[in-house]
């Protein structure tokens, strides 16, 4: 299928040099890239990504007792 997209001038020589510095061509390159982020980030293709998430170990609450968040700042944790 042929398409045509238009690319920022820097992203075209960028692209042009990698695939020359490849020894491919810009469509090679640019078909490959565009596979790839499909393949990973379509859950139809079986292929999730894995997060880990932080585990946070609260000990000095008792058992049954529920931390209360209500107040918490979670801007903090960014910055």
């Amino acid at each position: 299928m042929r398409t045509s997209i238009d690319l920022p001038d820097i992203l075209f020589r960028k692209t042009k040099a990698t695939a020359a510095l490849q020894g491919t061509s810009m469509k090679e390159l640019i078909v490959r890239a565009i596979e790839r982020e499909i393949s990973e980030s379509s859950p139809a293709h079986g292929k999730r990504r894995k997060v880990r998430l932080p585990v946070v170990h609260l000990t000095h609450l008792k058992p049954g007792e529920k931390l209360d968040l209500s107040n918490f700042n979670f801007d903090d944790l960014l910055g």
